[in-house]
């Protein structure tokens, strides 16, 4: 679990070998010298889209249009490079101005470059001014240049071959003098409808005024009407003579209650090309007020299932919650609940006006492995006539038995067939020193370090899609390499892996994470990484797999862990009222950053321009975090987004990434935070997206960070689903403190993750801190995270430490594997959090489980839960070798830790202790410890109270076999009391306790 730490980030500006401090240097642009341009033009590139080649650190393409000449845009070394301005529509160009810095810091140069231009429509830029040397001189012409050109382009270009002043391009200004050419311009003057004021049962008509306000004709389109960024209709819009208008006319249908913002579009999908696509809209300054009609209307707001996690084989019953938000009494109707292949109904007698009725469903469900999707329908016959018959359902999922169903199946590599070295870890599971045993799932691992090694895999699922656990060697400076491996099926060759360890590989013998660095040494650790492949086809159970290393497969050595094999969905399709970033510039797998592109059409989703955003299949690269234009933040921008609903195509399909490292980024809103993912402050709503990040280490020098996946106050209405995050320093923090801006204090409140795939983090997995409540991760997994895997933080940075305590917070169903640092779940302070059904496997050096007062949070009080979870090889040493951690332990570092149950647990094959008290300063009254079995602790006891702990704990039904120090261990000077009876030996090498 990690503290983030507020860090300044000193940015170096570096021109002609001088360090240059500050923000920017010289004056801003003055315009050209006269005489060389067409007065009557006006430079048409500024603020418009501009976008490079490439780019060098915070030097973005940006800097190069927004008049200012103390900011500027740099390639990076080599050549070519380019810088394209679009002008969003064609205009006639006279000249074209380049221009640097003035201040006489920056020095003569030469640029050698060419301007081009293309129009709209067209495939290839053309020649507007041949390649040639440029001249830049503070001392003889301020350093600008204008290169006068006739032509006519939507899109100008700067080619660039050489620079004698810098490696790479470099352009201060650039400026595209012309006249609009002749074309249309659509807008909407004015929106009306009818009934003036409608209701839930009224069929509302939108009308829309269209005029071209161009200089030339505009052909056919269409214009639709959005009700709170939602499309509910479009028209057709005909021909217009330039200066003409129409009326159109939408129909809207009916639509629930509320007040909506009413805007109207022309043009929506850019068909017309217009001399300016950005006044194609208009928002109505009065909001559209529809009221509840009246009658019943009846709507599922909740599902309970009994038991709420049940074992596989268990029959399940279930309990439907139907409202009536209507105005008056409905009648009798049917209440379904569809699960897996069951249908259950129940009769459902009358309901007044606002009463919640808990109608009992008839019959039971017989829970199989992997779970189900619950749907419950209210009035399933349609007898009820209601004021809205689209609110009637509800759709939730319930887990079978422990962990995440996971749609994959893992397949460990000691269990497969293989020709190369079986790497088992030593008796202690030794962590730090290059111990790739440890670090392995079952702790063991096969190693390939010759041609024609393998592992192969007979898969028990259909599949299409391959992840690889695996470890190659760093580089020889540090900062990881990339190698092939071999991928047979049945075996025929079928393609080449590419395996990589750019972000692996911590080195240093201290465990204070930020003591880590990347530069090779003798002790290593967090030696695996992860990598996936979509393939060519689906493969049937039964196929076999082979990962071999083959010619050209050129890594020193291979280890190979474990596999999951997963059939992967097809990617899904834009839902209707979603709009696509696209639409803002964003284009798919072409190595550009897309960050301002998805930044416009979140925050267009945000202000009601549209009502979702939709990220398509594709590979989308993202090097700004999505946050809240902040203009006055006075330093780093800390405001989320809100009232956003993002949208993928899927995890597998819609993926972000970042190639920048966070500490090279520029221009983040944080450093700690990075330069990747989303900032999010309340109602937001993220699901069937990646974000895989480009974090190489957790702190340390230079301000070097791993970056955030999702960050913020998180809020009220916020849910997270199906979201695979990789590569971050924390997948998700949620938090800030009150004294950030204490304005928007809004801890999150309801919040769901669910459905998550965190892998090889630097930090925690998922965080709740800064006054979290009512919160939960569910079915969802982990692996290989840097800290704790999942944690509540109940920390005192709030608004009102006596009633901000981070409480009632439930981590269920999620499988944890490999957690290199710290625990599995952890509880810090706080009150009603509940640790429910998780499988949690294969710690490096601390527990599965912990509750602790470290890290200064606000006390416990009322109960925390541990229940129904299972335990695998967890525990360890830390903190020098010198500590050693039980499975499950209990850490009163300081304050106190009360109200605690520990029931219905299994832990299995401990490193050290099963369950573990720890000296601390603190005491542990009344544990109550029921049903739990505690089976091969290797290194230590059953259950050990050390010799500085304090309180007391009763034994009810406890099980303990096979500990290598005793079932119940009592260090001398101890404090702790076991309350327990013991019963003689029975046929098992161990002894119960009641």
């Amino acid at each position: 679990m990690t503290r983030i730490r507020l860090r300044r980030l000193v940015a170096g500006f570096l021109a002609l070998g001088l360090s240059i401090t500050g923000t920017s240097v010289g004056s801003a642009a003055s315009g050209p010298p006269p005489g060389t341009a067409d007065t009557t033009a006006a430079n048409l590139a500024a603020g418009k889209p501009i976008e490079a080649s490439s780019t060098v650190h915070n030097f973005v393409a940006a800097n190069a249009n927004d008049s200012n000449t103390g900011t500027y845009w740099e390639s990076a070394a080599g050549y070519p490079h380019a810088l394209t301005v679009k002008l969003g529509a064609n205009a006639d160009v006279g000249s074209i101005v380049v221009k640097l810095n003035p201040d006489a810091i920056w020095g003569a140069r030469t640029q050698n470059f060419e301007v081009l231009g293309r129009e709209l429509g067209a495939a290839a830029f053309t020649s507007l001014s041949a390649r040639a040397d440029h001249r830049f001189d503070p001392a003889t012409n301020q350093n600008s240049v204008t290169i006068p050109v006739s032509g006519r382009a939507a899109e100008v270009r700067l080619q660039f071959f050489a620079n004698s002043g810098a490696p790479g391009g470099q352009v201060g200004e650039f400026q595209v003098i012309g006249t609009p050419a002749p074309n249309p311009d659509l807008v909407v003057t004015g929106t009306a409808w009818t009934p003036e004021n409608p209701t839930e049962t009224s069929r509302i008509a939108v009308s829309a005024t269209v005029r071209n306000a161009g200089t030339a004709n505009a052909g056919a389109t269409t214009a639709n009407v959005r009700f709170g960024g939602t499309v509910v209709g479009d028209a057709a819009v005909p021909a217009l003579a330039a200066g003409a208008s129409t009326t159109v006319t939408v129909n809207a249908g009916t639509r629930p209650q509320g007040t909506y913002a009413v805007a109207a579009t022309v043009d929506p999908a850019g068909t017309v090309v217009e001399q300016d696509d950005t006044n194609n809209t208009f928002t109505s300054p009065t909001p559209l007020v529809i009221a509840q009609a009246p009658g019943p209307d009846l709507e599922v707001t909740g599902i309970r299932s009994n038991p709420p996690n049940p074992a596989a084989g268990a029959a399940v019953s279930f309990t439907v919650a139907v409202h009536n938000r209507g105005t008056s009494s409905a009648g009798a109707s049917t209440t379904r609940l569809a699960v897996a292949d069951t249908t259950l109904n129940a009769a459902t007698g009358a309901i007044a006006a606002g009463v919640t009725a808990n109608v009992a469903m008839s019959g039971t469900w017989t829970a199989s492995n992997g779970g189900a999707t619950l749907t419950a329908t209210a009035d399933a016959t349609g007898t009820i006539e209601e004021t809205n018959e689209s609110n009637n359902g509800l759709s939730t999922t319930i887990v079978v038995g422990r962990g995440a169903a996971v749609p994959y199946v893992e397949y460990e590599a000691e269990a497969a067939q293989y020709q190369g070295e079986l790497l088992a870890a030593d008796p202690l599971r030794t962590f730090g020193h290059t111990n790739f045993a440890t670090e392995s799932s079952g702790r063991e691992s096969v190693r390939l370090a010759n041609q024609g090694q393998y592992v192969e895999f007979t898969s028990a699922n259909q599949a299409n899609s391959i992840v690889v656990r695996n470890s190659i060697p760093d580089a020889p400076g540090g900062g990881g390499q990339d190698a092939t491996i071999s991928l047979y099926v049945n075996g025929t060759f079928a393609q080449k892996l590419t395996l990589s360890s750019k972000h692996s590989w911590l080195y240093g013998s201290t465990d204070d994470p930020e003591g880590l660095t990347n530069s090779p040494q003798a002790n290593a650790r967090r030696l695996f990484d992860e990598s996936h492949a979509l393939l060519s086809q689906s493969y049937p159970p039964g196929t076999k797999f082979k990962l071999q290393r083959d010619s050209g497969d050129n890594a020193a050595f291979y280890i190979v862990d474990l596999i999951d094999l997963e059939q992967v969905a097809p990617a899904a399709e834009k839902p209707a009222n979603c709009t696509s970033i696209t639409e803002y510039g964003a284009v798919p797998d072409d190595g550009n950053d897309d960050s301002a592109a998805i930044q416009r059409a979140v925050t267009d989703d945000q202000n009601g321009v549209i009502s979702c955003v939709w990220i398509p299949a594709g590979q989308w690269r993202q090097e700004q975090k999505i946050l809240t234009d902040d203009p006055n933040s006075g330093g780093y921008n800390q405001i989320g987004i809100s009232n956003v609903t993002i949208r993928g195509a899927g995890m597998w399909h819609s993926q972000l990434y970042s190639l920048i490292q966070p500490q090279d980024a520029g221009g983040i809103n944080h450093p700690h935070e990075g330069n990747f993912g989303f900032d999010i402050d309340k109602n937001t709503q993220i699901s069937d997206i990646a974000i895989f990040g480009s974090g190489r280490i957790r702190g340390g020098g230079g301000g070097a960070e791993g970056g955030v996946g999702l960050n913020g106050r998180f809020g009220t209405g916020t849910k997270i689903t199906n979201v695979w995050i990789e590569h971050a320093n924390v997948g998700a923090w949620v938090g800030r403190d009150y004294s950030n801006i204490p304005a928007l204090w809004g801890p999150a409140d309801g919040l769901e993750f669910s459905g998550m795939r965190i892998r090889n983090t630097y930090a925690d997995g998922v965080n709740f801190t800064n006054g979290s409540r009512n919160s939960r991760v569910f079915n969802s997994s982990f692996r290989t995270t840097g800290d704790d895997a999942l944690a509540v933080w109940a920390n005192q940075y709030v608004r009102d430490p006596s009633s901000d305590t981070a409480h009632d917070n439930v981590f269920a169903n999620n499988t944890i594997q490999l957690p290199w640092r710290a625990n599995g779940v952890a509880i810090y302070g706080g009150y009603g959090n509940k640790i429910e059904n998780n499988l949690i496997s294969d710690t490096a050096n601390y527990p599965g489980i912990m509750l602790a007062t470290d890290h200064d949070p606000l006390p416990f009080s009322g109960q925390t839960l541990i229940a129904n979870n299972a335990l695998y090889r967890c525990g360890g040493v830390f903190w020098g070798e010198q500590q050693q951690f039980g499975a499950i332990t209990f850490f009163a570092q300081g304050k106190d830790i009360t109200g605690v149950t520990l029931r219905d647990t299994e832990i299995h094959d401990s490193t050290y202790d099963g369950i573990q008290f720890k000296t601390g300063g603190g005491t542990m009254p009344g544990v109550a410890i029921e049903n739990v079995k505690v089976d091969k602790s290797n290194n230590g006891a059953g259950i050990l109270a050390m010799s500085g702990a304090r309180g007391s704990a009763t034994l009810t039904n406890v099980t303990v076999t096979n500990s290598a120090k005793g079932d119940i261990a009592i260090e001398p000077g101890s404090q702790f009391v076991l309350n327990h009876e013991r019963i003689p030996a029975v046929a098992a090498p161990g002894r119960r306790i009641s």
